[in-house]
C-alpha cells in the first residue's frame, strides 16, 4: 500500500494532477484558438499603449514649461486639489487626485516641507491629517497656473478646438465610466 501512495504521490499531488487533467483541454482548445486567430496587432492601434506614451509626452512638456517651479504634475495636482478644497484630510486629496493614499501623504509630505502645505493633525480625529496650502503654496500655485495651462494645450496641439473639446470629453467618459476600477476616486468636476 505504501508503495502505491508514493507511486501515486501525496493527497495534493493526485488532486493536481486530476485539475491539470480537466484544465488540459481547455488550454489546448484556447491555444489552438489563440494560434487561429492572432494577427499582429501594432502598439501605435492600442489604446493602452498610446495613452501612456500621451502620458508620457504630457508629463515631458510639464517638466519643461514647469521645470522652474521644481514642481511635479503629482503636486501641481495635490496644489490645486487644495486650492478647491481649501482644507482636506490625505484621504481625501487622495481619491481626489486618484491615487493611493501613501503616494499621497509622500507627496504632500514633499509639499510641507518646501513649506507650500501644513498638514495639521486633525484634532476631531488624531488619526487624520488637515491639509491645506500655505500661503507660500497660494503664490506658488498662481504662479506656476499660467505654465501648467501651456503644458496641458501643448499636450493637444495639433487638435482643433474642437477636436481638443471632444477628446477632452471622450477621455471624461471613459473615466467616468471606470472610475471604481483601481481606485474609489470619482471623476473631479
Amino acid at each position: 500500500m505504501a508503495k502505491q501512495i508514493a507511486l501515486l504521490g501525496s493527497p495534493f499531488e493526485q488532486t493536481g494532477r486530476r485539475r491539470n487533467e480537466r484544465e488540459k483541454p481547455l488550454r489546448q482548445k484556447h491555444s489552438r484558438a489563440v494560434k487561429a486567430t492572432h494577427e499582429p496587432w501594432p502598439l501605435t492601434e492600442r489604446p493602452g499603449f498610446l495613452i501612456r506614451r500621451l502620458h508620457q509626452i504630457h508629463v515631458a512638456l510639464f517638466q519643461q514649461a514647469c521645470g522652474q517651479f521644481d514642481v511635479t504634475p503629482l503636486q501641481y495636482s495635490l496644489l490645486s486639489a487644495l486650492a478647491a478644497r481649501k482644507t482636506a484630510d490625505q484621504t481625501t486629496l487622495a481619491a481626489d487626485i486618484a491615487l493611493d493614499r501613501t503616494t499621497t501623504t509622500g507627496a504632500l509630505k514633499r509639499l510641507e516641507a518646501r513649506h507650500l502645505v501644513e498638514r495639521p493633525i486633525d484634532t476631531a480625529d488624531r488619526r487624520a491629517r488637515l491639509c491645506r496650502l500655505t500661503r507660500a503654496g497660494a503664490a506658488l500655485l498662481a504662479k506656476i497656473e499660467g505654465a501648467a495651462r501651456t503644458a496641458h494645450e501643448t499636450t493637444l496641439d495639433g487638435l482643433s478646438e474642437r477636436e481638443r473639446s471632444q477628446f477632452v470629453a471622450m477621455m471624461q467618459r471613459i473615466v467616468a465610466g471606470r472610475a471604481n476600477q483601481d481606485t474609489t476616486a470619482p471623476l473631479l468636476k
